[in-house]
């Protein structure tokens, strides 16, 4: 069997593509340097978080971001030494957040939502994985009307884009979520979000299939693209090229002459054996940054943005810091036993992820840049790239999305 597509990156995003264009009847290697579910895909919150239309680089987090870059233990930091070098991500997301440029990347991002919604089931079934779903919703919790009021703005917009929800107050928020802190005086339930019961598994579930259906993983540095494909440290490979190696794709995409401006969103979690309360639904706490999250009889409280780059130790004083908080906001939770955790999220400064060709190398697919939406947005991308690998026009607008739009001046 002639193995003609290379997809690099063994995590979510990765291996969805790699069963999706095996689907389709494409022969399919995966290339990576640890193996599969071994980043970001085997931290994360285990969110399919539909109701998450709009982008970061927005007005709104430019109003919040001088009170929060004023706290290091807050939800969003820049490490002193690594503030230079971001300085033009940081211009290219300041651009971004123009209402202009915000409106539409949020029709882009329900675009991709709804498609991510659509492809969701089927995917699951064709990997075996569907019993591993499970759709309790979201509950985002304010501290008092003002709070509560800063965010109405943004349910207008998802109302506009088709999100379902429901607003709450005072008691109904304790029905909802027995022992959370009365200090909780509002909140928002979003039906249509979804989690998976353990990301790293699930990750593990496709590379698993992806295997037992002919495909192959090896465990290799892919080092530079080439004409005929890619060098990697296990040899020369042949046939196309998809880069999906999350918040190491744009060095790929670098020894092919392109820049694409890419920056790594330090994110931290502790993950709890116990957790001592009923977590009914996932619970966001949207101005403190971060998530409580349902695994295997386990509690995740995870989150916050620390923009620091690829090679910087972790400081898990900001992991300690959310699990204080949580605390607080759970008093009932058992915080003992923790494992901790820091990951590498891919993030471009409009929000959106890209996908579709390499600038100037018509046969290198981008699918790389999800930022918090890597899990959300993975069969979606998994279905657009395959069908950009097997000459099927995709099922949404791929103009915003597109890999040449950080070529343009700005």
């Amino acid at each position: 069997m002639t193995r003609n597509v290379i997809v690099v990156g063994a995590g979510v995003i990765g291996l969805s593509i790699a069963l999706e264009a095996q689907s389709r009847g494409l022969a399919v290697r995966v290339i990576d340097r640890t193996g599969p579910a071994a980043g970001a895909s085997a931290g994360n919150a285990g969110a399919f978080a539909f109701a998450d239309i709009l982008p970061l680089a927005s007005p709104r987090i430019m109003r919040q971001a001088p009170k929060w870059l004023l706290d290091p233990l807050g939800p969003l930091s820049v490490p002193v030494a690594y503030a230079p070098r971001l300085l033009p991500w940081m211009w290219r997301f300041w651009r971004a957040s123009r209402p202009a440029q915000v409106a539409a990347s949020t029709v882009a991002q329900t675009a991709m939502m709804r498609h991510a919604q659509a492809t969701l089931d089927g995917f699951l079934a064709r990997a075996g994985a569907s019993n591993m779903l499970r759709r309790e919703g979201q509950l985002q919790v304010y501290e008092g009307g003002a709070q509560f009021d800063a965010s109405l703005e943004g349910w207008r917009a998802r109302e506009e884009g088709g999100v379902a929800f429901r607003h709450l107050e005072g008691d109904e928020i304790r029905q909802m979520q027995p022992g959370l802190s009365p200090r909780f005086t509002h909140a928002t339930f979003t039906p249509g979000w979804a989690t998976i019961d353990e990301p790293k598994l699930y990750v593990e579930t496709l590379a698993g299939k992806f295997v037992a259906d002919g495909g192959e993983i090896i465990i290799a540095d892919a080092e530079a693209l080439t004409e005929e494909g890619l060098r990697s440290s296990a040899g020369e490979m042949s046939g196309r090229v998809v880069i999906a190696a999350g918040a190491h794709s744009h060095h790929l995409a670098r020894s092919a002459g392109v820049r694409i401006p890419l920056e790594t969103e330090r994110g931290y979690n502790t993950t709890l054996p116990h957790g001592g309360i009923e977590l009914r639904q996932h619970i966001t706490f949207p101005a403190h940054g971060f998530v409580i999250s349902k695994l295997n009889g386990r509690l995740r409280v995870g989150g916050a943005v620390e923009l620091g780059g690829l090679t910087a130790p972790p400081n898990y004083k900001r992991a300690d810091a959310m699990l204080r908080k949580a605390k607080a906001f759970l008093p009932g939770l058992d915080i003992t036993g923790g494992t901790q955790w820091m990951g590498f999220r891919p993030s471009l400064p409009d929000s959106l992820p890209a996908i579709g060709p390499l600038p100037g190398h018509p046969n290198v697919i981008c699918a790389f840049g999800h930022g918090h939406l890597g899990l959300t947005q993975s069969t979606a991308t998994a279905d657009i790239v395959a069908d950009l690998l097997t000459g099927k026009a995709p099922g949404i607008d791929m103009a915003p999305f597109s890999p040449a739009r950080f070529q343009r001046p700005i």
